[in-house]
């Protein structure tokens, strides 16, 4: 009974023991542990949410930045800077962006991060067999990462999140040029409907003289019928305008992002050609342009993930200590625990056989790659810019011909030989040649412009015009040149 009493006794005080020496001595290691949890880097990434590509785009046409982003209610005009705003706010892509952006900056931030401590409870020998030992305690282990291999990886994601805000901005001024180019091809189409209702209103007026002259014997039955088969000509072309309008409604409406908008008028003069120098618009394309921005930086993004690879050499420390509690008897007569013990180990990985030899040969070729990707990309730039510098020339001189001399001709010319047929002086095929080129040198001056202003549009945009085409996300392989994306325009001179 008194054996049974003391091995009692014996169990009561390690318990004891336990409860005022080691829990406490668990809690103190935590707190000791807390200096060590995760840090925020020294110099928190900061990405702008809001690009300067917007400023780009207004400087890139002349054109102040928008005040108020409310549209016109239904029945009013609308103009080029309501659209813009309206896209700014509306078109998901630059949504997109943004999330692009805050998603590189947590990526970033995660990069630096310190690896987290590990607290646990340790034992050895707990039954103690015939001597009624064992080791019952707590630890701490922390790795600790040397040679400053977070601090590269830090600076290996910041420069992807700066890709990522380049990427930002390249879509900002995506958006803001097909916009553009979406609100004067609409425009061109208003006109258009404009010029042929007032072509069909001549023509129809010509069936009223040639059906007069008819009347009174000077005109024969072929020649009215062969007004009113111009009459109805007219027509159609009136209704093939305004579905056409109606088709550049939608893509206007789309990139705004707001496809439920309906038809409202456009105020813009599509005669006021922008004045523009091509080879300065050239230069500003190799200087600016955001593709350039980009396949820079991943150049020196490349640079960093080189630069990480070689210092993965460097070893990470090791590091584990704790406390526990010996009961085991010293064997003196008052057989007395061994008590509390501390224990302590450090250690490092040796790298004889890896020593990151791949990697780093990896690394070394895709920085060569990307620095060939910034000549490339400027090459590239070059060939995309060749046959849009061309198209606005030859375009620009269409325009300029038809406005000055052309047009005023070919107009004078059907009003002589109009008022000549009314009088009985000429004969109606000469009429009808006259007003037919007048009416097709009418519609071909419409779309000279319109071609005048896709083009100039995206030279100024820099060759960015897909505005609902989706931004690369960070850590995807993003074509820093993608392929222009431009409505196609019916040469002039072709009879609709």
């Amino acid at each position: 009974m008194s054996d049974q009493n003391t091995r009692q006794e014996g169990e009561n005080v390690k318990t004891e023991f336990f409860w005022k020496h080691c829990m406490p001595l668990a809690w103190l290691l935590i707190y000791l542990a807390l200096p060590l949890r995760a840090q925020e880097p020294n110099g928190t990434l900061r990405l702008s949410a809001q690009p300067a590509a917007a400023e780009i785009s207004a400087r890139s046409v002349g054109q102040p930045e928008p005040t108020s982003p409310q549209a016109s209610p239904a029945g009013q005009s609308l103009t080029l800077e309501q659209l813009l705003q309206m896209a700014r706010m509306n078109n998901p892509t630059l949504g997109e962006a943004q999330a692009g952006i805050r998603k590189a900056a947590g990526r970033t931030l995660q990069a630096g991060l310190w690896p987290n401590p590990t607290i646990g409870y340790a034992g050895d020998e707990i039954r103690g067999g015939s001597f009624r030992g064992g080791e019952q305690g707590v630890f701490i282990q922390q790795n600790v990462v040397l040679g400053g291999k977070l601090d590269l990886d830090r600076k290996i994601f910041a420069e992807a999140g700066k890709q990522t805000e380049a990427e930002a901005e390249e879509q900002r001024l995506r958006v803001d040029t097909s916009v553009r180019i979406a609100f004067y091809e609409s425009l061109a189409a208003q006109e258009m409907v404009q010029t042929r209702s007032k072509l069909s209103g001549l023509a129809k007026d010509a069936v009223e003289t040639t059906q007069q002259l008819f009347n009174i014997g000077q005109a024969d039955e072929p020649d009215l019928l062969q007004a009113q088969v111009e009459a109805d000509e007219a027509d159609l072309a009136v209704l093939v305008a305004e579905q056409d309008q109606r088709r550049a409604w939608r893509v206007l409406s789309a990139v705004a992002g707001n496809p439920a908008m309906s038809l409202a008028e456009l105020e813009g003069n599509l005669d006021d050609l922008p004045s523009a120098d091509p080879d300065r618009m050239l230069e500003t394309i190799l200087r600016d342009s955001p593709a350039v921005k980009i396949a820079e930086l991943n150049s020196t993004r490349a640079e960093a993930a080189l630069a990480r690879a070689r210092r993965e050499v460097v070893p990470d420390l090791f590091l584990r200590a704790g406390l526990s509690n010996d009961s085991e008897p010293i064997g003196d007569a008052t057989s007395r625990p061994v008590g509390l013990i501390g224990f302590a180990e450090v250690g490092v990985d040796l790298r004889l056989f890896n020593r990151n030899q791949g990697n780093v040969q990896a690394a070394r070729a895709d920085l060569e790659r990307a620095n060939l990707e910034v000549q490339r990309v400027s090459l590239a730039l070059r060939q995309m810019a060749a046959p849009v510098l061309e198209n606005y020339a030859s375009s620009r001189a269409m325009a300029e011909m038809y406005k000055s001399r052309t047009l005023p001709t070919a107009q004078r010319a059907f009003e002589l030989y109009l008022q000549r047929y009314r009088q009985g002086a000429a004969a109606y095929p000469q009429a009808l040649i006259a007003e037919r080129t007048f009416f097709d040198l009418q519609t071909n001056y419409i779309s000279a412009l319109k071609n005048v202003w896709i083009n100039v549009l995206t030279l100024q945009g820099l060759l960015l015009t897909d505005g609902l085409d989706v931004p690369a996300a960070p850590g995807e392989i993003d074509n820093a040149v993608r392929e222009i994306n431009v409505p196609m325009v019916e040469a002039p001179g072709a009879r609709p």
